[in-house]
């Protein structure tokens, strides 16, 4: 059996503190987090999404100087999640390093799924950052 994580990462060629800025903008999640949810909306200082499991809300790590991209997310039924991401310089560009937890229960099958659903944001990340013009 895995490990209790796997480490999904993505090589972007583009500066890190570009990465990170777009990164961490909640309003850009779900232009390259579609695994998470399909739109994301700010209700008073609170960002939610609508995820395949139902409402949830994301709460971003405050702006460091670190690379950290924490998430914190909590279902409707509020359960929360910590979800560790971090962007770390890599010679002219960088690596987005996503951490998946196994959760209680959860398979082998499972784990390997919620990894391959966050390789592809990720891929869509590096796709959107590395296209001629920055996205907004």
């Amino acid at each position: 059996m895995p490990g209790r994580c796997l480490y999904v990462a993505e090589w972007i060629a583009r500066p890190v503190a570009e990465v990170y800025e777009y990164s961490r903008d909640p309003a850009h999640l779900a232009l390259w987090a579609q695994g998470l949810g399909s739109s994301i909306e700010n209700v008073d200082g609170h960002w939610f999404m609508d995820s395949p499991g139902g409402r949830i809300e994301v709460s971003f790590a405050a702006e460091n100087p670190y690379g950290v991209l924490d998430q914190q997310v909590t279902s409707s039924a509020g359960e929360v999640v910590h979800v560790p991401m971090r962007v770390i310089p890599d010679g002219d560009g960088c690596e987005i390093v996503f951490t998946v937890q196994r959760m209680p229960g959860m398979t082998d099958a499972e784990l390997a799924r919620d990894a391959g659903l966050v390789a592809a944001d990720l891929a869509t990340l590096k796709g959107l950052l590395e296209s001629v013009a920055t996205p907004r």
